[in-house]
């Protein structure tokens, strides 16, 4: 008895065709991601037509959206005009020990399948990347971690991939791989069948967000929170602010950003990487792509800060890397949650590890706090008495823990603005002229892991004495010590100085002066 099978016509759209029975390829290898943290692992979509009843099995450790796939696989491939043969379809994604999530495995599923019924040719499958969600009627949706995904399969030798068109902006900013979009299956299966061709990943300027409109020229006042501002975009150092409320903290912080030097096309990449990762649109070019700023809730969980969940997505550590982690209101955060910046302050990487697998992200932002002296916030306020007992202030700053509070570099306190001050005081510099000098100091700062020795030998004895002094006086920790030494050379290189002076260690102790205080 004749059998109708699936066959090509000249345009790349499948037909049926009456005929002797023939047997169809038994596998067919198409090639997918997933997306564990930022990082790509490579998913190879096997489809194998069989002898048994009909069926469509989908094995390799997927979870439920994944299995959910076959319905909506079969939806689109009708609404093509495709009719799946009456045979047993077994698809399995290799490697069978890596758990497959999401919805990014439909366009790779559906071109397998009609590789395997040679509706597409199978050898334009070798080296080409498939991403995309299928819709019921054949239209391709937008993924997470496109970029993530490009820049893995790069590294992979494969040379080109076929993401879908809402994912252009972020595919632009690949490179060494040849990225095309389209906006359906119908389009893909004729591209790979050389019918037709497929725009490149371009970037879609219409969706530029506008620049930022913090500027440094909107404080008035605070000339030492300004200062010390300054000084921790040279340096990237960690910084406190501690003050009353309505002081100025969090529009401090906001403007730190605003110091930065713009990211070198490694960090741009980088930044875009964990944005794509996140579903966060990052910018349409490398030059667009802008330092991040985080501000989590105090509410904020373990997960949301460090990262985790199932499957691993990067926290707010991670998403604001390379830019400012602000956290507002620090005694505020649940303890569990915020002890566990401790290390990701020191390691710049967060590591999550699970029982079947172990991820680490970049994590290294310039971490920015505020907290109130005591809880009604006017301890030491010249102007307000403050209504809290003493027993209630060592509480209130007891939620900080003496170890998270010396990995900050430096302790600022920001004391209330005046309102005539607000009206009266002159503009400051704008964040441009200081950017310029953030920039010059950053050429020359020791990094951030540059050992003890090499901070001794850019310090002359007297400074070293002073420092000497200081540490037996507010009884710093070794963490303490080689922190002020690193601020004391920032503020020399911000002065362009190569020798840290006695002046600059005085200052840079200056930002310790919470140390002694808090661990009372």
């Amino acid at each position: 008895m004749p059998e109708f099978w699936a066959i090509a016509r000249a345009d790349g759209r499948p037909t049926l065709a009456r005929g002797v029975k023939r047997v169809l390829p038994m596998l067919a290898t198409a090639h997918a991601g997933c997306l564990i943290g930022i990082d790509a692992h490579p998913v190879q979509v096997e489809v194998q037509v069989g002898t048994g009843l009909p069926g469509f099995d989908i094995v390799g450790l997927p979870e439920r959206g994944v299995r959910e796939s076959r319905v909506r696989v079969k939806s689109a491939l009708q609404a093509f005009g495709f009719k799946l043969p009456p045979r047993q379809l077994v698809l399995n994604l290799a490697p069978g020990d890596l758990r497959k999530t999401g919805a990014g495995y439909d366009l790779a599923i559906a071109v397998a399948v009609q590789a395997a019924c040679e509706t597409v040719d199978s050898s334009a499958l070798v080296g080409t990347l498939l991403l995309g969600e299928l819709s019921l009627s054949g239209a391709l949706r937008p993924v997470r971690g496109v970029l993530s995904q490009l820049r893995g399969a790069r590294e992979r030798g494969m040379w080109r991939a076929v993401v879908p068109v809402a994912n252009a902006a972020e595919a632009s900013l690949a490179t060494g791989i040849e990225v095309y979009v389209a906006e359906c299956l119908s389009e893909v299966v004729r591209f790979l069948n050389g019918v037709d061709g497929l725009p490149r990943a371009m970037a879609r300027t219409a969706v530029e967000g506008s620049p930022s409109t913090t500027d440094m020229s909107d404080v008035r006042g605070q000339a030492g929170a300004r200062r010390a501002l300054e000084i921790a975009a040279a340096g990237a150092h960690n910084l406190l602010l501690l003050g009353p409320p309505g002081g100025g903290k969090t529009m401090l912080a906001r403007r730190l950003v605003t110091l930065l030097p713009e990211p070198t096309p490694e960090e741009a990449m980088e930044i875009a990487t964990v944005a794509s990762a996140a579903g966060i649109y990052a910018g349409a070019t490398r030059a667009a792509v802008r330092r991040p700023f985080r501000a989590p809730h105090h509410t904020a969980s373990a997960a949301a800060l460090i990262g985790g969940g199932d499957p691993i997505q990067p926290g707010e550590v991670t998403l604001a890397h390379g830019g400012v982690l602000f956290l507002d209101e620090l005694p505020e955060f649940r303890r569990d949650v915020v002890e566990t910046l401790r290390t990701t302050m020191e390691s710049g990487e967060v590591s999550i590890a699970r029982a079947r697998c172990r991820v680490s992200m970049p994590a290294d932002p310039l971490v920015v706090a505020a907290m109130n002296p005591c809880p009604c916030g006017f301890a030491g306020d010249t102007e307000r008495i403050c209504a809290c007992t003493p027993e209630q202030v060592a509480r209130y700053r007891a939620r900080v823990s003496g170890p998270l509070l010396d990995r900050f570099d430096m302790h600022v306190e920001v004391p209330r603005v005046r309102a005539k001050d607000l009206r009266e005081a002159q503009i400051g510099e704008g964040s441009a002229a200081i950017r310029a000098r953030v920039i010059e100091a950053r050429r020359h700062v020791l990094p951030r892991q540059v050992d003890l020795p090499t901070l001794h030998r850019v310090t002359d004895a007297s400074s070293l004495q002073l420092l000497d002094r200081a540490v037996e006086k507010l009884g710093l920790s070794a963490r303490g010590y080689v922190k002020a030494l690193r601020v004391a050379h920032t503020i020399a290189r911000l002065e362009g100085l190569d020798v840290v002076g006695t002046a600059h260690v005085a200052e840079a102790v200056q930002y310790r002066r919470l140390d002694r205080r808090e661990s009372a």
